[in-house]
């Protein structure tokens, strides 16, 4: 438990009491939705490690942490070859994973995630993603929290590592409702103090904001030393703009509507688009922070198969 939740008085903590009475009280609704997810997450799981041909004990957070000397035993596998060409020492290189890493998933929920024009929103393709990286990081006996937001943020669920643990997570996701309108840069500002040890951060949005405030928010994380992956979660009508005939088009955050000849727009729509990528990707990358673009009419586990992938051949 951090300790911006520790300094509170014995109501604060009788009301705690009473939410978390209140949360053992789940609508049958909600309890199937939870059921779905964790069945799609399931599925997702089981593609991922399918399509990596390994062990989830493993590690798929795996992140470079320092070398020790080789002792029989050691995987050959994971013997530097580059630092025994120089010192004619075999070291091994270790890795994240096995010093327990503490994870935090944070998902946006503002209004913008609802569009779906390829059957599935994209908060619910979120939300999987995020269930399925809990699992696994769970099953590879890693701590996973999780925070939810929007202007703000709303949820937060500090990392642990049990099974009653990922079932709340799990719950949270299952049940996450979008709110109008978005902060990204102040929530993850909000959240960077709030998650204190350091750890992995995984942000998935679709990052529909000013790029300089959600650099910034990030770059919070990685002034205290969290190591930061982006994922930014696209439709495919986002990305391709393939709209031809008159539409009414609304706010992403409940702005309100207007009428479009989309034909006399879309290039300028994608022009504005691609540079806003470019915007995230290239200030992640200049940071060394991770950034992948999913796209919701791809599989999940396809999309997370090759991200994980990439990133364990850079490990």
């Amino acid at each position: 438990m951090t300790n911006w939740q520790d300094d509170r008085g014995a109501g604060t903590a009788a009301l705690d009491e009473r939410a978390a009475a209140d949360r053992r009280r789940v609508e049958p609704d909600a309890l199937a939705r939870v059921a779905r997810l964790e069945l799609r997450a399931r599925t997702v799981v089981e593609g991922v490690i399918s399509g990596l041909h390994r062990s989830p004990h493993r590690g798929y957070s795996v992140e470079f942490a320092q070398h020790r000397e080789y002792t029989p035993g050691d995987e050959t596998r994971h013997i530097d070859w580059r630092l025994y060409a120089r010192s004619e020492r075999h070291f091994v290189k270790q890795y994240e994973e096995e010093t327990n890493l503490r994870a935090t998933l944070v998902l946006d929920t503002s209004s913008s995630m609802d569009y779906a024009s390829a059957g599935v929103s994209k908060l619910d393709y979120a939300a999987t993603a995020c269930a399925a990286l809990a699992m696994l990081l769970t099953h590879q006996r890693d701590s996973v929290g999780l925070a939810l937001f929007d202007r703000g943020v709303r949820s937060y669920l500090p990392a642990a590592g049990t099974a009653p643990h990922l079932r709340e997570a799990l719950r949270r996701l299952a049940t996450a409702e979008t709110a109008p309108r978005t902060g990204i840069g102040a929530a993850l500002h909000d959240l960077a103090d709030r998650v204190k040890r350091r750890g992995l951060i995984v942000v998935v949005s679709d990052f529909f904001d000013q790029p300089a405030d959600i650099l910034l928010g990030l770059r919070h994380f990685h002034h205290r030393r969290h190591e930061v992956v982006a994922l930014q979660v696209l439709d495919p009508h986002e990305v391709e703009f393939p709209f031809r005939e008159p539409v009414v088009f609304s706010g992403l955050e409940g702005e309100g509507e207007m009428p479009i000849e989309p034909r006399s727009l879309r290039n300028e729509y994608l022009a504005r688009f691609r540079a806003h990528v470019d915007a995230l990707r290239r200030g992640c990358h200049e940071i060394g922070m991770d950034y992948a673009q999913f796209v919701t009419d791809q599989p999940v586990e396809k999309a997370l198969t090759d991200y994980l992938s990439r990133r364990r051949r850079r490990a």
